[in-house]
């Protein structure tokens, strides 16, 4: 049976009442968001202003992957953002959880303001580099794919009061958002920018990507609990009919995910091709499957295992010659 006392469905606490908590993990996630804080503007982009200048720094397949990855990650990061506020804020009703809610959708809004400041800085063309969501084929087919999996619960009627098939509904929007979007979906592209960082290149934009990846990281490890509380508090709802229908979600995902690898990278960069990231794809998706209690699908080992310094958040700096991007502390992350 349902617990009526849980994470949503709850009218016997008072949302405006955190204390006494009971989901620490939420407050310790929160907790992880505000230690990790950052603005773009901290991160210099003269490098990298230089570099995109220059006729022959970059290759052309360099620049598409760049302008591809900022494409796709400016409108995604609004998607996210709406979905946070105007649908999961008003269905979990817990007040610790509502709490980090707030802390996500401000980091949400620095994502997006990153991308402002990484278009102005580069000066690219604002109209080209929002609208790919509509002229990228396989940007749009991301986008459509994950908005595809709310559609249901936008309806203002909605409530996951409904019984087990609303609360599934409901699943559905976390999994895409969280797991899919955010778990999946955001990192190709990561690879794809920290590999470039890795040649000395746009270094800016990586470190930009990197503080962004830290947060991503921290916002999937939320949502895969807020995820497997909702499921051990409503054990109905996690037949094994729906099972097998997240696992073919995640495993459509996949594909999705490495068409836009190929799209993005089609000529490959040094020592890395999109193989590689499409390979790397099957990885990370075997791990969100693990995270929320279904098995592997694909049995890859991990192609770029210098993806954990990105999130790796511990950093020893002198003080008095420290910025705040540098100046970190670690936290329960879900890098990989």
């Amino acid at each position: 049976m349902a617990d009526k006392n849980g994470i949503i469905n709850n009218s016997t606490v008072d949302p405006n009442k955190i204390l006494p908590m009971r989901y620490l993990w939420a407050r310790q996630h929160y907790k992880d968001g505000v230690a990790n804080n950052w603005t773009p503007e901290e991160v210099s982009m003269q490098q990298d202003v230089e570099q995109w200048k220059s006729k022959d720094f970059l290759s052309e397949s360099e620049r598409r992957l760049i302008m591809w990855n900022l494409g796709f990650f400016s409108t995604a990061e609004s998607l996210t953002a709406n979905n946070l506020v105007l649908t999961v804020y008003k269905h979990v009703t817990n007040p610790e959880c509502r709490q980090y809610l707030l802390r996500q959708a401000y980091e949400e809004a620095v994502h997006t303001d990153t991308f402002i400041y990484c278009c102005d800085s580069l000066g690219l063309d604002p109209d080209q580099m929002y609208n790919m969501y509509e002229t990228v084929p396989t940007i749009k087919e991301k986008d459509e794919f994950v908005v595809n999996l709310t559609k249901s619960i936008l309806d203002p009627n909605f409530t996951t009061e409904g019984g087990p098939e609303n609360i599934q509904k409901f699943l559905h929007d976390l999994i895409g958002f969280y797991v899919i979007m955010e778990g999946i979906f955001f990192y190709a592209g990561f690879a794809m920018i920290l590999a470039l960082k890795r040649q000395n290149k746009m270094i800016g934009l990586g470190e930009q990507f990197e503080y962004i990846m830290r947060d991503e990281s921290l916002h999937l490890a939320f949502g895969c609990d807020l995820i497997n509380t909702i499921k051990a508090e409503n054990p109905e709802v996690w037949t094994e009919s729906f099972q097998e229908e997240i696992v073919q979600l995640i495993k459509e995902s996949v594909i999705l995910e490495q068409q836009y690898a190929h799209d993005a990278c089609p000529q490959g960069m040094l020592g890395i091709n999109a193989d590689q990231f499409a390979e790397y794809v099957e990885y990370i998706a075997d791990r969100r499957l693990e995270r929320i209690d279904l098995p592997k699908v694909y049995g890859k080992k991990n192609p770029f295992p210098w993806m954990s310094q990105a999130t790796d958040l511990n950093k020893e700096k002198n003080f008095f010659e420290t910025r705040v991007t540098e100046y970190q502390t670690g936290g329960s992350l879900e890098w990989e």
